[in-house]
């Protein structure tokens, strides 16, 4: 921690998400916001494209190119896939705003194991880094969110982000009590494509799977029902066919998923100090991650859980302004990083 006394420009945070990446720099905010996508030639393990450039290829490459995520469950998936990716991305950053040997706080889950966070580590020192500072993305999107982390009273963050859900109770600028569950926007996807196999008779790719559940993704009904056309195989025929799905289709596929977070909620209440509990009952739910963006969410797990639930302001930035104001405060970088 010898860089405290002389901290500079050079500090970067960074949301490694299992579906987006985010880059802040110190006093200038996100710098970089793309899809956690890269697409490499099969042979010379090239990078041809990353971000959005290489998720418009996901699906529709010729054989000797892969477009990949290299990201699973909020770690990596594909070590050597994941390091092409960071170096790229670490490049432009620094190229664009003249920064040499960048310290980095990067967000990971706070279930990963010592193996995956020395991967994540290595990954980044790969990508031209000086410094690596892991911080737990629970604790990273509380901050982002606006709680006050370092208060002797309970917050309750729920983060849902692509591959996994946080749920943290955070008291003194620690963790308290913590469940993380690899049940979030990746498995909602899935969710959405077996649906349309098993009940609508149609094929979809991830592409549009993710579409459908960014438009119409709901976890209680709707006053007004929602739908879209969808285009795929039809499961009998094999032939191309388009078909309409309904936000009553998509909250019956994601149900059973949303319960489950419901669950990992519930599980850390009861966990949860007695004198913490009385200040959530108060203070409650804060819910961050993509997954927030879903609709009437906070409404089912206000009636699951019997407690105040808040949707944070731009709910997919919070771990990623986290991990900025962390490089920006010493005093956070002290308690968070020990």
């Amino acid at each position: 921690m010898n860089f405290l006394s002389n901290l500079d420009n050079r500090e970067i945070g960074i949301d490694l998400g299992t579906a987006n990446i985010l880059v802040a720099l110190k006093r200038k905010g996100i710098v970089y916001r793309e899809p956690s996508v890269v697409a490499l030639d099969k042979q010379t393990k090239e990078v041809l494209a990353f971000g959005n450039q290489a998720k418009l290829m996901l699906g529709r490459t010729p054989e000797k190119i892969e477009a990949i995520k290299p990201m699973k469950d909020g770690v990596i998936a594909d070590f050597t896939a994941t390091k092409l990716m960071l170096k790229s991305i670490v490049a432009k950053v620094c190229r664009k705003y003249k920064i040499f040997k960048p310290r980095v706080v990067v967000g990971v889950p706070s279930g990963i194991t010592e193996v995956e966070r020395r991967a994540v580590e290595e990954a980044i020192l790969s990508s031209g880094a000086g410094n690596v500072y892991l911080v737990d993305e629970p604790m990273a999107a509380a901050i982002g969110s606006g709680l006050n982390t370092s208060e002797p009273t309970g917050n309750i963050i729920v983060d849902i982000g692509g591959g996994t859900t946080e749920v943290a109770v955070i008291s003194l600028g620690g963790i308290v009590v913590s469940e993380s569950l690899k049940v979030a926007g990746d498995e909602l996807t899935e969710d959405i494509i077996n649906y349309a196999k098993k009940n609508l008779n149609i094929i979809i790719g991830e592409v549009t799977a993710e579409n459908v559940k960014k438009e119409l993704a709901c976890a209680k009904p709707l006053v007004t029902e929602e739908s879209m056309e969808i285009r795929g195989r039809d499961v009998v025929t094999g032939l191309p066919i388009s078909k309409e799905i309904t936000s009553t289709d998509v909250g019956i596929a994601i149900q059973d998923s949303l319960l489950k977070i419901v669950e990992a909620i519930k599980s850390c209440l009861e966990q949860t100090p007695p004198e913490l509990l009385s200040d959530i009952a108060i203070k409650g739910i804060m819910v961050a991650g993509g997954g927030a963006l879903i609709k009437n969410l906070d409404k089912l797990i206000s009636e699951k859980t019997d407690t105040p639930v808040y949707i944070a302001t731009e709910p997919l930035e919070c771990v990623v302004k986290g991990t900025q104001k962390i490089v920006e405060d010493v005093n956070h970088l002290k308690k968070v990083l020990g």
